[in-house]
């Protein structure tokens, strides 16, 4: 669930830092996925993701400061990019980290010559598919019981057509409509092997 940004708050102000992820960020990244998921990924599994290929996948962290407040991840196969996780820290949610991540996400995917996007999402999951929707995804159908923790269904998402002009400049109106500064994006110029992980 989202919290109200304090607006008197330095970090609602702050820029916030996108980076790619490296073994060093996984304690954070395991303590924010213990607060907002159900059953989160193991150290294993990330450490596994991060050992991939640097052309198959892209894992990303936020950083206000010294901290790392959220994380996400996508898996590139036959030219789609699989949104795997997008997680904010419960204590700064409501500032649009979020967004930042995947605007990050998304852009890095793309430069990658990604035409279509995915991924699945709890059914009740309201403000997370609100963000979705934001990028142009939309519901293409339901996974019963995916879920295997509680049963809940997944819906599944979909943006297509993203490598157009159109996508880019809708991409640009998410980030200029942002409240404080856009994301300092250090993704996009970083070697590619670093996107994999490093330490």
């Amino acid at each position: 669930m989202s919290v109200s940004p304090d607006p008197s708050s330095p970090f609602a102000v702050a820029p916030v830092r996108i980076v790619p992820m490296r073994k060093r960020h996984l304690r954070s990244v395991l303590r924010i996925d213990q607060q907002v998921y159900p059953r989160p990924w193991s150290l294993g599994l990330y450490q596994g993701e991060l050992a991939q290929a640097e052309d198959r996948r892209i894992y990303i962290v936020a950083r206000a400061g010294r901290e790392v407040v959220g994380h996400a991840g996508l898996v590139l196969v036959a030219g789609e990019g699989h949104v795997t996780t997008v997680a904010v820290d419960p204590a700064a949610q409501g500032r649009g980290i979020g967004t930042r991540l995947m605007l990050v996400l998304v852009r890095a995917a793309l430069d990658r010559g990604v035409g279509a996007f995915t991924l699945e999402v709890r059914a009740s999951n309201d403000t997370a598919q609100r963000l979705y929707e934001r990028f142009g995804f939309t519901t293409a159908g339901v996974r019963a019981g995916y879920y295997a923790e509680d049963g809940e269904d997944a819906r599944i998402m979909w943006a297509h057509q993203v490598d157009t002009p159109a996508y880019r400049e809708r991409l640009d109106d998410i980030e200029s409509s942002l409240v404080g500064p856009p994301p300092i994006d250090e993704v996009r110029n970083a070697r590619p092997a670093m996107l994999g992980g490093g330490r």
